[in-house]
């Protein structure tokens, strides 16, 4: 395979690009700050001066960006490029609409778009044990296939494009709705003045103990860990939300975790780990939840 690219090299993408690097995959980076390509740069990787430029030297690009705006931006210098049968494969995570009219617009311009969004953060990045969920185009997913194993431990192809994009959104959802409910749940105990130690035993003993497994991490109160931000699980809820309308799915519930989610961001704690809802949570209540961990 001929050269790949790899456009945005921030907290996931940096880790990933530079597993594909040691991998000995050739690479031609780009990131809107070029500092944040610097040490791939440094590795070996190929700097470029636009997504246009990355696309024009490679046959499989790679993007790793904050939401579908910012994919549909760099997707726009990607197809002036004009290079028939590049394969564009995204690891972003978006909506499902965005995916559907991107795919369109690719094909359109004899491109393929493979929407492979990850789980796993930028530890499982950094290790090569992300899961992938992908889909589109399925002999485009062949071509790239074998890449994936630079940087993953679970890939799956899931077929028509956006299916990918829908199985990170529901795992995002599930995964930070859960956080919340368990975080509820302690601050209603510790209002009634129940230590969150003497809880999380009951709670182990008893039918929740299949939910409460993360409650050291949620209850820690080691909100500026570097590990999932509090405004990318906003933006990751909300994309939940606007692919479920496109899809005419109502969310009830998932609507109370947005506004959650939206309030501890209205609160300054965006750049804090996602797990700082607890405070939102705790402000409401007036009461605080002991630490554990």
């Amino acid at each position: 395979m001929a050269g790949i690219g790899f456009i945005g090299t921030g907290t996931i993408g940096a880790p990933i690009a530079g597993r594909l690097l040691a991998s000995g995959h050739p690479l031609v980076v780009f990131d809107a700050r070029r500092e944040a390509s610097a040490d791939l740069v440094a590795r070996g990787a190929r700097p470029a001066g636009s997504p246009r430029e990355v696309a024009a030297q490679c046959d499989v690009v790679f993007t790793s960006l904050p939401g579908p705006a910012e994919v549909a931006a760099v997707a726009e210098g990607l197809l002036a490029a004009e290079r028939p049968g590049l394969i564009h494969v995204d690891l972003s995570t978006s909506s499902f609409e965005a995916v559907q009219s991107l795919h369109a617009l690719e094909l359109e311009a004899d491109a393929a778009l493979i929407d492979a969004p990850v789980s796993g953060g930028a530890h499982g990045a950094s290790q090569g044990t992300l899961a992938v969920m992908a889909s589109g185009d399925r002999a485009a997913f062949d071509a790239v296939r074998p890449l994936f194993d630079a940087f993953a431990r679970s890939v799956f192809y899931l077929g028509a494009p956006g299916r990918g994009t829908i199985a990170k959104l529901v795992n995002n959802l599930i995964f930070l709705g859960g956080a919340l409910l368990v975080q509820e749940g302690f601050v209603l105990g510790a209002k009634a003045g129940l230590g969150a130690r003497e809880l999380l035993e009951i709670l182990n003993a008893s039918s929740a103990k299949l939910y409460t497994g993360m409650a050291p991490l949620l209850l820690g109160r080691a909100f500026d860990m570097t590990l999932f931000k509090l405004a990318i699980a906003k933006k990751d809820v909300a994309l939940a939300l606007e692919s479920a309308r496109e899809m005419g799915v109502p969310l009830p519930i998932v609507e109370a975790v947005a506004r959650t989610y939206r309030a501890a961001l209205d609160e300054g704690r965006g750049e804090r780990a996602f797990f700082a809802a607890l405070q939102t949570i705790e402000h409401a209540a007036g009461v605080q939840v002991e630490k554990l961990g």
